[in-house]
């Protein structure tokens, strides 16, 4: 069975193969909340994928109508034994309680490198912010030197605390994008490293100019969320 969780992600188990984000949109901050109830209802009720599951978590977007999915993984055979077996009548079940939901997307992914919690940082992220970034076709080998050059860059001494607790480079599976999940004291301290009179984080210096024009980058966009829902096995 499902067991709520308050503990928010480790992004940096060594056991997971296997990491899936998807977004959905639901329209309002009522079927947000809706939809997120549907979600635990239908889980709980269920026993626990057999083989491989190990952490699904779900954000609420603060634009009112959108949720994150995060979901871990043993291996991506098991993911596909869910999809094949258990995945769809939890679909008909939340979409029943919740109808009209759009699925966006869903894509996979594999950590590449973090910059992970510090030793005793026990603060609870109020913000998790997405960042996609994305990279002209025929670039997915440089999406690494580009993480590279955005680590080197937040190791930077005069960017060392400013409310990032972490944060989290993916590559997608598909070859096309990066996806930065972060995690921030909250949006305001995310606000104020942005607009930082000295110098807003990622805006000035060397290193964070080879960030912005790096080659081959294409476009990026980024998502604010607080984290709703985790569920882990018993």
């Amino acid at each position: 069975m499902a067991r709520r969780t308050e503990t928010h992600p480790d992004l940096t188990r060594p056991d997971v193969e296997a990491l899936l984000f998807s977004t959905w949109r639901v329209g309002t901050p009522e079927r947000q909340r809706e939809a997120v109830d549907a979600i635990a209802a239908t889980w709980e009720r269920r026993a626990w994928p057999a083989q491989g599951g190990l952490g699904y978590y779900v954000y609420v977007g603060e634009d009112g109508t959108t949720l994150l999915h995060h979901s871990q993984w043993a291996r991506e055979q098991d993911y596909e034994a869910f999809v094949k077996t258990q995945r769809q009548e939890r679909v008909d079940e939340i979409d029943t309680a919740v109808p009209g939901i759009e699925r966006v997307a869903l894509d996979r992914y594999r950590r590449y490198r973090s910059r992970e919690r510090a030793v005793g940082d026990t603060r609870v992220p109020g913000l998790v912010l997405i960042g996609r970034i994305e990279f002209e076709k025929e670039a997915a080998e440089r999406r690494r030197e580009w993480v590279d050059l955005v680590l080197g860059a937040l190791a930077d001494p005069a960017e060392s605390d400013r409310g990032l607790i972490s944060a989290h480079f993916h590559l997608s599976q598909d070859g096309t994008h990066v996806l930065n999940y972060a995690e921030w004291e909250s949006s305001e301290s995310y606000d104020e490293a942005i607009a930082s009179p000295e110098g807003g984080l990622g805006s000035a210096g060397p290193k964070w100019e080879q960030v912005r024009t790096y080659p081959a980058l294409k476009a990026s966009t980024a998502g604010r969320y607080s984290y709703a829902l985790g569920l882990v096995p018993e």
